[in-house]
C-alpha cells in the first residue's frame, strides 16, 4: 500500500503549464462557455463542465489513485455512490454506528424506491456473511466509535457474493488509509473535514477504478445537478496543497493527546486506534498508515461532558470535524448510540504542549 506522492500532486499543475500562466489555480466562475458551432469536446454548461473542479479532480484522483468526481457536500458524494449503484429490490448493508445521516439516507428514502436496508454493528459487521446484498456500505474507523472494520476481508467476500461495496474514508483521507488498495469498490469522502481542513467550505468526492461505475455516477451528477460550486473547488484545492503538513500534525498530536489522556483521572474511558490497548489498534496497525486525529473521550456526566467542551479555550464547541482549530462535542445530542458523557475530540494544528495544557486544564476544573 503505497501512499500518494503529495510534492507530485502540489506540481500536477505547474508541470502543465504554457508560459505565463499563472501558477495558482484561476477560479472559473461561468455558467456559459463560449460554444461557436458543434459542442463536442468543449466546455459548454456549468452544470456539466468547470475547469476549476476539472482540475480538482485531477488532484483528487492522484491522492486517491483512481478516477474521481466531486460533490458539493460528503452527503451529496454518499448519495450519488449509492443511488448509482441500487435499484428497486436492491438489498444494502450499512454500519448500525456509523454516520447517522447515510443511515437516514437509507432509511427515509431508498426504501421508499423499493431498497432493502439491513443494519449490523461494526464490530459484528461480518456475522451472516454476505449473501444477498448488492451494495455493502463500510465506515472504518466508525464514527464517532472508532471501531475498525477488516477492508480486505470484507472486500474479497462481498465480491464472492456478487455484491460491490463502498467506503466512508472521511475519517482518515487518502494519506492514512487507501480503501482502493485493499479491495473496496468504490470510496466515498466528506472533503468537507481533513480534505478543506480550513472549516470554510462544503465538499465531497467518489472515487472507484470501475469505468463502468464512474460512468453512472457522472451521469448521477449531470442528471440530478449535484454539482460542486466553483468557488468551493478553489477552496478544496487549495486546502489539499497543505493536507500532507496538517495531517501529519494532527495525527501526530492525537497520539501525544491520546497518550497523555489515558492517564486523567476524569477519563472513565478513552478510545484512539494508536493506543497499544484499543481494540482498533492492532487491526490499524496493518490498515492504516496512520493512526488519525480523531479520538473520543467519556465523562462521568453529561454536564461535565458540556462543561468540559465549552470551557476549553482551546476547543471549539462544534459539530464536523478535521480543521485547523481543535474541536469537540458531545455526539449523543444528535441521537448517536454512546454514552451521555461521550465525547468526539478532533485535533487540530495548535502546538501540542498548548493544546494538552488546555485541555488538561479545563478537565481539571470539573
Amino acid at each position: 500500500m503505497k501512499p500518494p506522492k503529495t510534492g507530485e500532486m502540489l506540481h500536477l499543475r505547474g508541470n502543465a503549464l504554457d508560459k505565463g500562466e499563472p501558477v495558482a489555480l484561476p477560479l472559473t466562475q461561468s455558467s456559459m462557455f463560449h460554444l461557436p458551432g458543434a459542442p463536442e469536446g468543449q466546455d459548454f454548461y456549468g452544470r456539466v463542465n468547470n475547469p476549476t473542479w476539472e482540475h480538482l479532480e485531477q488532484v483528487l484522483a492522484h491522492l486517491e489513485g483512481a478516477p474521481c468526481l466531486s460533490f458539493p457536500s460528503g452527503m451529496a458524494a454518499i448519495s450519488a455512490a449509492l443511488f448509482a449503484t441500487v435499484k428497486s429490490g436492491s438489498r444494502i448493508l450499512i454500519p448500525s454506528d456509523g454516520y447517522y445521516v447515510t443511515r437516514v439516507l437509507a432509511e427515509r428514502f431508498l426504501t421508499n424506491l423499493g431498497v432493502s436496508v439491513t443494519e449490523r454493528p461494526t464490530t459484528a459487521f461480518t456475522a451472516g456473511g454476505f449473501d444477498g446484498f448488492d451494495v455493502v456500505f463500510v465506515e472504518s474507523p466508525s464514527n464517532p466509535g472508532l471501531d475498525m472494520m477488516d477492508l480486505p476481508a470484507i472486500a474479497a467476500a462481498v465480491r464472492a457474493a456478487g455484491g460491490i461495496t463502498i467506503a466512508d474514508n472521511t475519517t482518515m483521507t487518502p494519506l492514512g488509509q487507501r480503501p482502493l488498495d485493499r479491495g473496496i469498490d468504490i470510496v466515498v469522502a466528506s472533503d468537507t473535514k481533513a480534505m478543506g481542513g480550513h472549516s470554510d467550505l462544503l465538499m465531497g468526492h467518489v472515487a472507484s477504478r470501475s469505468a463502468q461505475i464512474m460512468e453512472r455516477i457522472a451521469e448521477w451528477r449531470r442528471v440530478s445537478g449535484a454539482i460542486p460550486g466553483p468557488h468551493e473547488a478553489w477552496l478544496l484545492h487549495r486546502g489539499l496543497e497543505t493536507l500532507d503538513v496538517r495531517f501529519d500534525r494532527m495525527c501526530s498530536s492525537a497520539q501525544v493527546l491520546a497518550e497523555q489522556l489515558a492517564g486523567h483521572q476524569m477519563v472513565k474511558h478513552i478510545r484512539y486506534p494508536g493506543l497499544p490497548d484499543d481494540p482498533s489498534h492492532a487491526l490499524a496497525r496493518v490498515q492504516t498508515t496512520r493512526f488519525g486525529f480523531l479520538l473520543s473521550i467519556t465523562l462521568e456526566s453529561e454536564a461535565k461532558a458540556e462543561a468540559f467542551i465549552n470551557t476549553c479555550p482551546l476547543l471549539r464547541p462544534a459539530t464536523s470535524f478535521g480543521g485547523v482549530h481543535s474541536s469537540a462535542e458531545r455526539r449523543a445530542r444528535w441521537g448517536d448510540d454512546v454514552d451521555p458523557g461521550f465525547i468526539r475530540l478532533s485535533v487540530g494544528c495548535e502546538p501540542v504542549e498548548e493544546l494538552w495544557q488546555s485541555i488538561e486544564a479545563s478537565l481539571n476544573r470539573l
